[in-house]
Formats: C-alpha cells, structure tokens, sequence
C-alpha cells in the first residue's frame, strides 16, 4: 500500500520540470540575451546590409538595405542593369520601379505603405508594453525540425503578427503576418537562419519570405551587416522628379519650331 501511494507522487516530481510553463517574460528575455544582450540591442542606431537575393532560377540581383531609428529604412537592388529603390524616411515611403517602366521616384499606395511605417526599427518585441502591444504565448510548435516557442503579437493597432522562437538556441526561426501587396492583402511568413556573430551579436544572414503555405520563396542571402554605420537622412526622403528633357519642356510651354518662311515665285505675265 505504502509503494502504491508513493507511485503518483514520484511520478509527478519527474513531470514537475515539463509542468512548468515558460512566460513571454521569460522567453524573450532570453531571447534578447541570446542576440547579444539588451543592452547591445538598444544601442543599436543603424545598420547597412548588403547581399543577394534570388530572382529567378540561377538569377540574382545585388541588394543594399538600410535601416535607422526609429523606422527609416531603404532598399535598394540592381537587376538587368536597372536599379529599383523601396524607401521611407518613417513619414512617406516611396518607390523607384524602373522595371515598371516608370524612371521617376512615386509615393508608395496608402494601402501598400502602412506595412512600411508600422515596422519600428526594434520590432514588435522590445518595449512591447510601453507601445501597447500584447503577447500571448502558445503551445509549442515544430518548425523545420526545431521546437519552438509561439508567441502571437496584437499590436497597439490591431495587426497581429505570429512568431516562433527556437526553444533550445532562443534565435527567430519563423513570423507569419498578414501584408498589403499592390492592394491585396496576403498572409505571408519569413524564415531567418545561418546566424553568425556581428560586432558581438547573433544575426541571421539568410531570410526567405513568400505567400503562407507556397512551394516558392525569395531567398534574401546578407554578405555583410554593418552596424551604427552614418546614413544620411536624406537617402530616406523622396527625391524630387528629374528634370525633363529639353524637347518635353518646350511641348509642355507649348514652344513649337520656328515656322519656315513660304517661298513665293512670281507668276510669268
């Protein structure tokens, strides 16, 4: 009888580790600890990655992006001997598509922009409190073959965003969000891997993004990250329009070519 009782209560001392639920607190406390520590990561001002991204098969494009508080950020990348820019200086974002067959810098759609000024420059986890974001943490997923933590993001305004973290590294594995592209909103998620250490801290150097669920994604691969490097604030505002040519200014003050003078013959009497 006495082996009996004894039976569940060890059974329970054994479960009592697996019983203990981690906290968001917990978790992401550990997670800025394994990036380099918070305080590394709050006196981050500003960074430039460079690399390639895959557009196509065995085709790449060069890529710069740029970042700066508290959400300035710019993209630029060169394909077919064409270079496109994705820009916003944290109040306009803003394009350049010359692919589009458009030269000239264009402000991005309202509908398509929004996803730009909502992305702060520490993301939705530092600070969540003060900015008004709530996080709930989930049951444990698997991704790619790692146990992960997954916390779901409400934002102060609304959007929810989900996130994985790596139970055993504490490193980003996977988001997923909901985005508006040219006007559609699609759920789409991100992949991070290949970390490697930069001035200190654990950055991922690899991130593939496309559509929830699709066979396909843009693979993002980062050569190099410089961090507190100077950025010109004015990389990040809208450029004005090139001039246009000559013969376009002189149609569009309505200048026509000087007029030939009619020669005139004389008529034989």
């Amino acid at each position: 009888m006495f082996r009996k009782a004894l039976l569940p209560i060890a059974m329970l001392a054994l479960l009592a580790p697996l019983a203990h639920a981690a906290s968001v607190d917990e978790v992401l406390t550990k997670h800025f600890e394994a990036q380099g520590g918070l305080e590394k990561l709050k006196a981050l001002k500003s960074m430039r990655v460079t690399g390639k991204m895959a557009v196509g098969p065995g085709m790449e494009a060069p890529f710069t992006m740029e970042r700066t508080r508290p959400n300035k950020q710019r993209l630029e990348f060169t394909f077919s001997g064409m270079t496109g820019i994705q820009a916003s200086d944290g109040e306009k974002p803003w394009m350049v598509m010359p692919f589009m067959g458009k030269k000239d810098p264009e402000a991005i759609p309202a509908e398509d922009a929004q996803d730009m000024l909502d992305d702060d420059f520490d993301g939705p986890f530092m600070d969540w409190k003060e900015k008004g974001n709530t996080i709930e943490l989930l049951a444990n997923e698997s991704v790619e073959g790692a146990d992960c933590f997954k916390l779901k993001v409400t934002k102060k305004n609304g959007k929810v965003e989900t996130h994985w973290i790596d139970s055993e590294t504490y490193l980003s594995i996977k988001t997923e969000s909901k985005r508006k592209i040219r006007g559609t909103e699609v759920e789409a998620e991100s992949y991070f891997s290949d970390y490697k250490d930069v001035d200190g801290m654990l950055m991922a150097h690899t991130m593939e993004q496309g559509a929830k669920g699709a066979p396909q994604r843009q693979k993002m691969m980062f050569d190099k990250i410089e961090l507190n490097v100077a950025l010109d604030d004015a990389r990040f505002k809208m450029p004005a329009a090139a001039p246009a040519a000559e013969a376009d200014k002189a149609k569009a003050a309505g200048t026509a070519e000087p007029k030939k003078e009619a020669s005139t013959t004389k008529k034989d009497k």
